[in-house]
């Protein structure tokens, strides 16, 4: 089925948030810190109102009234106090765009600045432990001994990993229009995963009621979790709408989003791991450490997935924090997850390689037959056929074990594993069915931001009504429709599915109007380990003369329950894949050490691949039946693709240089290394 949206994409007629027409509306820029620490002694904003076509400066010297609730990065000009380089600290209201830019670059910020911390370590006297994990997760848990399981062990590895800071970079940028109504409601066009949750921060932020508040967010151009949440941009447009008493529109420039809109945080990851003679593991310690800002906490769930992937009798994983004067990180694709798995599926290849054991049938021999972190069965599992499948289409019995001895003229060649798993959740949302003249409406606040979910929740629709997909119209990415989870976490096909599945079986029942509301069956849903599975395989070429990596093959297959349409499911995994492979070996956002911030703030400098870079991308997947998981029996796929790809790259390049890179991204330079 083709995609609903997929004309008015093409012809440029689908309308994104800052293209939507509003009379008389104006332009705010924002003025950002220089500095990384201290505090704002002054805000000079008088040459730039005289400008032509100014109409406000807002900074702390006049903070604007936000309530009591506000708080982080939304909490705009509330405090005097700089906790970033690049925090947002004045913003200028103007005709156009381009006057509110140029009196910008004149409003004058005196500082007091003090000395910053940026740097990330095992050492930093300010690690702590957080609370909870995303979205909610324990800390630290475990279960046996983990130094006698490592003291009886045959073979183990004691080793470190770290990934970069991370950054979204969606086509769109993030952008919001808003203006308040002759009844003071307010009006927000954003580039916003979650039209439901955006309302409600953007209230709780104003102090409003929810009903005095609507987001649209009819078409988003991506954003792989950087507009998950609310962006400081939405609340800026907000606050000087009312200042100025017109609409304002704000988008910002790519260097802007680096500062403001999240970012993955860099990790420092320390595996320990013991396997017995058979190649069992006996012990299984994960230990990561992560960064988050002075202004709010971020803690990501890095550890986890080592709760889900292996049986061991002794397992311990654990989070460690520490607030720097950095901003504040966020989700990208598969938080967590992603940067876990990269360094569990590496630890796993090295212990494979030291047990002189096949890769692949080390994991299939430590498969659990349930959740090893809870105990709790799995509502489905076939990871095992993930990899034979894999190892089949790969060719991999014709595999040389040994590394660094494939080689065709100056390039040498390998082929890696890894694993890749991915939760699947769903969260409660609501929806409403109508006939209208032999059609029928379907009205859900869900968000399609790339995906797909108008065309999903179109087949959805038509197959539970038995009607033919052009007979359903689906009406989403709007605040003042039935309330919907966002799109995040890979639950938006789950969560909203069933709300929409359930509001037909309801119109059937009523032949007028169907109404759901799934909070109260999510609720019951009985306790299992419920997770999406994958293997991902990789050839690359390394160049033994210049250090260059080509992945000259990629292969990714998946079981996610039931995939609900061939072409949405392929673009999602091979897109997850190929942002792996950018993280694999060219993503990185370097931190200023010197003077705060973040160095590489746009794609000129922070590289992602390009089509030359994918030549042979394949994703294909195991048809699998669950009836514990929602009405569909579908699981989420729009992270599960990237998060075992920068292992199995990795993994590919030790097989084909026989040196070990523990430090993303592989680069020409961390090649060459053990030679100088």
């Amino acid at each position: 089925m083709n995609r609903i949206e997929g004309r008015v994409k093409v012809t440029g007629l689908a309308t994104y948030a800052a293209e939507y027409p509003v009379e008389g509306v104006t332009y705010a820029y924002p003025v950002q810190s220089q500095v990384a620490k201290g505090r704002i002694a002054r805000v000079d904003d008088r040459e730039a109102l005289a400008m032509p076509g100014v109409l406000a400066v807002l900074s702390s010297e006049r903070p604007p009234e936000l309530a009591p609730e506000a708080e982080g990065e939304l909490a705009l000009f509330q405090s005097r106090e700089v906790a970033y380089r690049g925090q947002i600290v004045a913003a200028v209201v103007a005709d156009t765009y381009e006057n509110a830019r140029a009196a910008a670059a004149v409003v004058r910020v005196e500082y007091q600045p003090q000395a910053h911390d940026v740097h990330l370590s095992t050492e930093h006297p300010g690690l702590y432990r957080p609370k909870t994990v995303n979205p909610g997760f324990p800390t630290d848990t475990g279960h046996g001994d983990v130094e006698a399981g490592l003291a009886a062990a045959a073979t183990t590895i004691d080793v470190t990993y770290t990934t970069p800071v991370l950054h979204n970079n969606p086509m769109e940028p993030h952008a919001s229009l808003a203006y308040w109504d002759d009844l003071g409601r307010l009006m927000v066009y954003d580039a916003s995963q979650g039209a439901t949750s955006g309302r409600d921060i953007i209230a709780r932020t104003f102090g409003l009621p929810r009903d005095a508040v609507r987001v649209v967010a009819r078409h988003v151009g991506g954003g792989f979790g950087s507009k998950g949440t609310t962006r400081p941009q939405a609340v800026l447009a907000a606050m000087a709408a009312r200042e100025v008493g017109r609409p304002v529109k704000i988008a910002l420039t790519r260097h802007q989003m680096y500062d403001v809109t999240g970012y993955r945080t860099p990790t420092i990851q320390r595996l320990r791991l013991g396997a017995d003679a058979d190649g069992r593991l006996t012990a299984l310690e994960h230990v990561a450490y992560e960064q988050s800002s002075t202004v709010e906490e971020f803690a990501e769930q890095t550890a986890v997935p080592g709760r889900v992937m292996y049986g061991t009798p002794a397992l311990r994983t654990a989070h460690r924090l520490v607030r720097l004067d950095v901003a504040t990180p966020s989700w990208m694709r598969a938080p967590g997850e992603c940067p876990g798995m990269y360094a569990l599926e590496s630890a796993m290849d090295e212990l494979a390689y030291a047990a002189g054991l096949d890769p692949v049938e080390l994991r299939v021999l430590n498969d659990p037959e349930t959740e090893p972190g809870s105990g709790r069965p799995f509502s489905s599992r076939n990871l095992v056929g993930c990899l034979r499948e894999g190892a089949r289409r790969f060719d991999w019995e014709r595999r040389d074990p040994q590394p660094g001895v494939r080689r065709d003229g100056e390039w040498l060649i390998g082929t890696g594993v890894a694993a890749s798993t991915y939760p699947a959740r769903r969260m409660p949302s609501k929806a409403v069915v109508a006939a209208q003249d032999g059609e029928f409406l379907v009205q859900i606040a869900a968000a399609d931001i790339g995906t797909g979910a108008r065309t999903v929740l179109t087949k959805i629709a038509a197959e539970t009504l038995g009607v033919a997909p052009d007979q359903v119209h689906v009406e989403i990415g709007d605040s003042d429709l039935p309330d919907a989870f966002l799109a995040g976490g890979s639950m938006g096909t789950a969560s909203w599915g069933s709300a929409v599945f359930r509001a037909c079986e309801d119109f059937q029942r009523d032949g007028k109007e169907g109404h759901a509301d799934t909070a109260e069956e999510i609720a019951k849903d009985a306790e299992l380990a419920r997770h999406a599975f994958g293997a991902q395989f990789a050839e690359v070429r390394v160049n033994a003369v210049t250090g260059e990596v080509r992945v000259s093959r990629l292969l990714g297959v998946f079981a996610a329950g039931h995939i609900m349409d061939a072409t949405l499911a392929r673009s999602q995994f091979i897109g997850g894949m190929t942002m792996g492979l950018g993280m694999a070996l060219m993503e990185e956002t370097y931190t200023d050490e010197e003077f705060g911030g973040f160095l590489r703030r746009d794609l000129a400098q922070y590289h992602i691949p390009a089509n030359a870079d994918v030549p042979n991308l394949e994703a294909v997947w195991l048809e699998e039946e669950d009836e514990e998981l929602n009405p569909m029996g579908s699981k989420g796929i729009g992270e599960i693709g990237i998060v075992g790809t920068a292992a199995a790259i990795g993994n590919a390049v030790f097989h084909a240089a026989g040196h070990r890179v523990r430090d993303l991204p592989i680069t020409p330079a961390k090649i060459l290394m053990p030679r100088f």
